[in-house]
């Protein structure tokens, strides 16, 4: 069993085609095929490998922990001024977005247990449209299965997604936690 492939690829593809794209020299089609192309090969080089329960789900352009947030609607209401290009505002929320009408920071990092690696802290708050805000985890499914590889997805489970998560700051002054949002949340993981 393989819990989850690095997302890199062998030659850190998906780095330089980050890099590319925020610099502006290539485009968010140039760095979906890449992502595709790395989630295929890599797909691919489990199956070969004789490995029975290939995981999918377990890529991600920026932040795992950002992706599931992203798929319950937790978004704050700071970056709705950016639009419904999914795109940039999944990067505003992992970097920030600055330019000649917007400027807004990135969510806050911090990390992973004890490790040196790091995530977004996703944030709750009693405003938020909880509901199904990306379906990357059934599409990844999809992609694979459409090669002929049977996956199983991997998902941050919605406890984890919680108490890895903060209250935003309008709401950090009640007496709730963001445990309270379970009840809202878990009808987006069944959907």
């Amino acid at each position: 069993m393989n819990l989850g492939f690095s997302r890199i690829g062998a030659r850190r593809e998906l780095k330089r085609a980050l890099e590319s794209y925020w610099s502006g020299q290539s485009d968010a089609a140039s760095l979906e095929q890449t992502a595709a192309s790395l989630r295929s090969r890599h797909w691919t080089l489990q199956r070969h490998a004789g490995i029975q329960s290939i995981p999918s789900n377990d890529f991600s352009l920026y932040d795992h922990v950002l992706d599931t947030a992203l798929m319950v609607g937790a978004i704050p209401s700071r970056y709705a001024p950016l639009g419904a290009d999914s795109l940039t505002r999944y990067f505003a929320m992992a970097r920030g977005h600055q330019d000649a009408h917007f400027d807004v920071p990135a969510m806050e990092m911090t990390k992973w247990f004890d490790t040196n690696y790091h995530y977004l802290v996703p944030e709750f708050a009693r405003d938020m449209d909880v509901r199904l805000g990306s379906t990357k985890v059934i599409d990844e499914y999809l992609e694979a299965k459409a090669l002929g590889i049977e996956t199983r997805p991997v998902i941050l489970g919605p406890v984890s997604l919680l108490l890895l998560g903060k209250l935003s700051q309008r709401d950090a002054d009640k007496a709730e936690s963001t445990l309270s949002f379970l009840d809202r949340i878990l009808p987006v993981y069944a959907e």
